[in-house]
């Protein structure tokens, strides 16, 4: 079975009033979120390979979202952070403000679970109702609660 994205979110790994406003600036400010996290068991190269991803391509999905990301061998089992901008965070290459931004991590051995979570993400993420009710959150709590119910939980 598919693992549910509210599984992997935690209270303390969802910043709801990210400061930055630049792409590179923002991820920086909610993949640090993820310094410490028992599962992630380098921080400095889980980081530098998420910076390497997104200078790929971008991540930004549409909808005001982005999904920067890296498999990565810095990472043991996979793990999430949230960022939400209430001005938004100017993604260039896509030419689109985001408000909410899911920093994932995943090993590179987990091909199936990480495919499993990106799709889960998306499908969740193309629903209006959805998007209104994540960024209506008043707490990171509420946060999870809203995926909750768009999971059907």
């Amino acid at each position: 079975m598919a693992q549910r994205l509210s599984s992997l979110l935690d209270p303390s790994r969802i910043n709801l009033q990210v400061r930055g406003v630049q792409r590179a600036t923002a991820i920086k400010e909610i993949a640090r979120q993820l310094d410490g996290h028992p599962e992630v068991t380098n921080y400095a190269g889980f980081y530098r390979e998420l910076l390497k991803r997104e200078r790929i391509d971008t991540t930004c999905l549409g909808n005001e979202v982005a999904l920067p990301h890296a498999r990565s061998e810095h990472v043991s089992e996979m793990v999430l952070a949230v960022g939400r901008s209430t001005k938004g965070v100017h993604f260039e290459r896509a030419g689109e403000d985001v408000r909410l931004i899911f920093v994932l991590g995943t090993p590179k051995a987990n091909v199936t679970a990480y495919l499993q979570v990106v799709s889960s993400l998306c499908r969740l993420l193309k629903e209006p109702t959805h998007r209104t009710a994540l960024l209506a959150a008043d707490s990171p709590e509420a946060f999870i609660a809203a995926v909750k119910v768009a999971e059907g939980a």
